[in-house]
């Protein structure tokens, strides 16, 4: 794979809708989400793309208030283009911009990604028994 032509950006404009909508529609994490709802949420994050040869392959984003807080969501690669160390510019390109805001706390969550977010400093929760949440696993089949 010729790497040379590998692109990022952080402009939403340039981003591939149908492609991030098509991989989150499946994904364990947003099944059935609606187009409407991915394309509201990139509106409202930090957002990363990463491109080969002009087409998407990978995408990022980060929840924030751009002072205190960030939640990392949404991040893929295309399987085609998995397993090749990929995701290391695309996480790169989103963490060095969140590293600009020195931000006090940054979360994410994964069922089976934890190599790759240790590299970036990651490491589970210092008290998890602090953390809460409100689950609603079926909200896209309720619209």
């Amino acid at each position: 794979m010729d790497l040379s032509t590998l692109h990022v950006t952080h402009d939403i404009h340039d981003l591939d809708l149908d492609v991030i909508h098509g991989f989150l529609a499946s994904a364990y994490w947003s099944v059935d989400i609606p187009k409407e709802t991915v394309w509201q949420a990139i509106q409202h994050s930090l957002c990363t793309g990463l491109f080969l040869n002009g087409q998407q392959i990978g995408f990022a984003r980060a929840i924030t208030d751009y002072a205190t807080f960030a939640y990392i969501a949404d991040v893929f690669i295309l399987a085609p283009y998995r397993g090749q160390g990929l995701s290391k510019p695309l996480l790169s390109a989103l963490f060095d911009q969140l590293d600009r805001l020195n931000l006090r706390r940054v979360l994410l969550m994964t069922s089976d990604a934890q190599g790759v977010y240790r590299q970036f400093g990651f490491s589970e929760l210092s008290h998890p028994d602090h953390a809460m949440e409100k689950f609603n696993p079926t909200v896209y089949r309720q619209m």
